[in-house]
């Protein structure tokens, strides 16, 4: 019988692999280098190594990055953009940069499409749902025949006010498919994302249409492959939101995938925040090419309905993640006589200097080898051994540059890797009104664990945790969520004019229509439910921040204007830091969110220790310019009650831990590794 539920996470470096066994209740993780040129062969690598077939597998999920990479590498297709006759340059004009009006080095972003390829289409609603011109057939055609003329890979269709009446988005779609056929993939704004706000409405479009053949492809190579060696299961893949999709429900909006990747250490942050009682965390996942940070809130991921990458907005919802980059294998390097670490990494191949694959620049990875704090004969559990000679070698050719000496240019560039990271937890944490230091920093990824006591120390926070697997632990939170599907539709009243039976009964529509829609994901009746909320704003404000509703029947109450003023004002004031309670709110946008619950691993606990002493070794370690004696653990040597002081480097197959001096370290029930500053004596964390 099938019993291990598995996750996989392909990252730039490696590709991580967990199981869980259903029959014994135990975490297996398993890693292996990432294989660019056909990343399937990574991912069996990693999976063979703890199951034995496909066909053992009861429940798969797969955290992709292809769609990001695509995006990211301006390597997806060619898109014809399909826009309303006279809105053709929407698009390109986009919206002026009001977070930077005085940045004199401000760029504006490189849209996807350029003018050549916009074609402008008859036809028009109003806001109101009522035609006003006719569509121009013809003129679709006519863009059909460029099409394929000029090798355009996919089209997106953009029209006026389709968020109010789709009509003609979908009869263009109608006739596309005559003139070219139903495998030329075709992206329409309104199911992209429906919602208000022309240009980012086009610009969703346009991601999911330059991305989507690309993630195509690939779920489609990937869930043949293990099809054809026995799985017997659907394949579900990670969504930006949190929640998981089916691959055959993720290829037809293949939008939602693209920040796949990263999610799934957030929703591991939302299981970790649930079993050891701390629920506001921040989230670092380093791993070898970028970083990652992440909040739980309240035991709840930090959702946004939207989302910026290199500029340009989506409209859908996304886990607020910050990604700077800054890995393992982000290459150290001089500009205008100063240290730069980053973002261009060395990758899987060739990798830092000390793989020994080629690479000659030296990385974050090389200079905490120097710096003793990795083992090189355990690295990645035992798959790799670390040259400790060719990162010396590189460090010292660096350091001749700015005449410093091998273990002085180490720690320079772990200290600019380590503001760097700083800043980007400042960016996700201070800049909006958000205080560190009443958080826990949990670490994770492969590198995470290395830098992370340093990051909180320089951010003021007293506690970090290391989960179990913390280098796949992304791939571990892909086993604690569930199948989610987002709903949103427009909604414009004052309060003052607001039906609130309308209302309820317009979120009771939404409610069956998110309920109706896990049907296509296997989940069972008793499995399903929906969460509801409202975007609103001040009257004659831009911009909305999102409450929650407490159920379809709430707005149904006497007192329920006064009720989401309150929720409003509250959520203005802690984002904004000032609330003008009693002043006319508009609503904007009802949104409602289905989930499916399939199940999820339960958390293993690990066994109580029988005494105060675990096996180590004493190693040299340099901390702060000063070599230090400090304990060498094998993490599985530790159990539940072990307690230590630093300087130490814990050493597992996922990851390293270091602990600098002034910091102590304990294993919880659940086999964390909690490391607390010492001088913060008994003062700990606000939680």
């Amino acid at each position: 019988m099938s019993r291990f539920r598995v996750s996989m996470d392909i990252g730039g470096t490696f590709t991580d692999v967990v199981a869980y066994d259903e029959t014994t209740g135990r975490f297996q993780a398993g890693k292996s280098s990432t294989t660019p040129n056909d990343l399937t062969e990574g991912v069996y690598a990693a999976l063979t190594s703890l199951v034995g077939s496909p066909r053992d597998i009861s429940f798969t999920v797969h955290g992709t990055t292809q769609g990001l990479n695509a995006f990211l590498e301006r390597r997806g297709v060619k898109v014809l953009l399909l826009a309303s006759k006279g809105a053709g340059d929407n698009y390109h004009i986009a919206r002026g940069p009001r977070t930077r009006l005085y940045d004199l080095h401000f760029r504006k972003p490189e849209p996807l499409v350029p003018p050549r390829d916009v074609v402008e289409i008859g036809g028009r609603f109003d806001s109101n749902r009522t035609e006003i011109e006719p569509l121009d057939e013809q003129a679709l055609r006519a863009a059909a025949g460029r099409f394929r003329e000029e090798g355009f890979g996919a089209i997106a269709v953009a029209f006026l006010f389709s968020y109010a009446d789709p009509a003609h988005e979908l009869r263009a779609r109608e006739i596309l498919v005559e003139e070219l056929g139903e495998d030329v993939p075709i992206s329409l704004s309104h199911e992209a994302a429906k919602e208000w706000r022309e240009y980012e409405r086009s610009s969703s479009a346009v991601i999911e249409a330059y991305t989507g053949p690309v993630v195509r492809r690939y779920l489609t190579r990937l869930e043949d492959s293990l099809v054809e060696r026995g799985l017997e299961v659907p394949l579900h893949v990670m969504q930006s939101s949190g929640g998981v999709l089916t691959a055959e429900s993720a290829r037809r909006r293949p939008l939602q995938t693209l920040l796949s990747g990263p999610v799934g250490g957030t929703m591991g942050g939302v299981a970790l925040a649930e079993a050891i009682g701390r629920p506001n965390l921040i989230c670092v996942d380093m791993g070898g090419t970028s970083f990652d940070v992440s909040l739980v809130i309240d035991g709840e991921p930090d959702v946004s309905p939207e989302a910026q990458l290199e500029g340009l907005p989506m409209l859908m919802s996304v886990v607020n993640i910050h990604t700077v980059g800054a890995g393992g294998g982000s290459v150290a390097w001089l500009e205008a006589g100063g240290l730069r670490v980053g973002p261009r990494s060395a990758g899987a191949a060739p990798g830092p200097a000390c793989y020994q694959r080629g690479g000659t620049e030296p990385t974050v990875t090389d200079a905490n080898l120097v710096l003793g704090r990795i083992e090189p004969d355990s690295f990645a559990g035992g798959h790799m051994n670390l040259s400790s000679e060719a990162a010396a070698d590189s460090v010292t050719e660096l350091g001749k540059s700015l005449d410093l000496d091998t273990t002085a240019m180490a720690e320079g560039i772990c200290d600019v890797a380590n503001a760097k990271m700083a800043q980007a937890i400042r960016t996700i944490t201070v800049s909006r009104g958000i205080e560190p230091r009443e958080f826990t920093l949990v670490a994770f990824g492969g590198a995470g664990p290395m830098h992370a006591v340093f990051l909180a120390r320089e951010l003021g926070i007293t506690e970090v945790v290391v989960p179990r697997f913390p280098g796949a632990f992304s791939a571990w939170g892909m086993l604690q969520t569930e199948i989610r599907k987002d709903f949103s539709e427009p909604y414009y009243f004052l309060d003052a004019d607001l039906d609130t039976a309308d209302m309820a009964a317009k979120v009771a529509a939404m409610a069956g229509e998110g309920l109706r829609s896990l049907d296509s994901e296997g989940v069972p009746a008793q499995g399903r439910r929906v969460e509801h909320s409202v975007d609103i704003r001040y009257a004659a404000q831009e911009y909305t921040l999102t409450v929650p509703v407490i159920d379809a029947d709430e707005p149904r109450r006497e007192d329920f204007v006064e009720l989401i003023a309150k929720r409003f004002g509250q959520l203005h004031e802690s984002r904004y830091g000032h609330a003008n309670l009693g002043a006319p709110i508009e609503f904007v946008t009802l949104r409602t969110t289905a989930f499916g619950e399939l199940g999820r691993a339960d958390t293993e606990r690990v066994a109580d220790a029988s005494g105060p002493e675990f096996e180590h070794e004493i190693r040299e370690v340099v901390f702060g310019g000063e070599r230090h004696q400090a304990l060498l653990v094998r993490r599985e040597a530790l159990a539940k009650g072990h307690a230590f002081d630093g300087p130490a480097i814990v050493v597992e197959g996922t990851a390293t831990t270091v602990v600098p001096p002034g910091y102590a370290v304990s294993v919880d029930a659940i086999g964390s590794l909690v490391i607390s500053d010492q001088a913060a004596g008994d003062e700990g964390v606000q939680r």
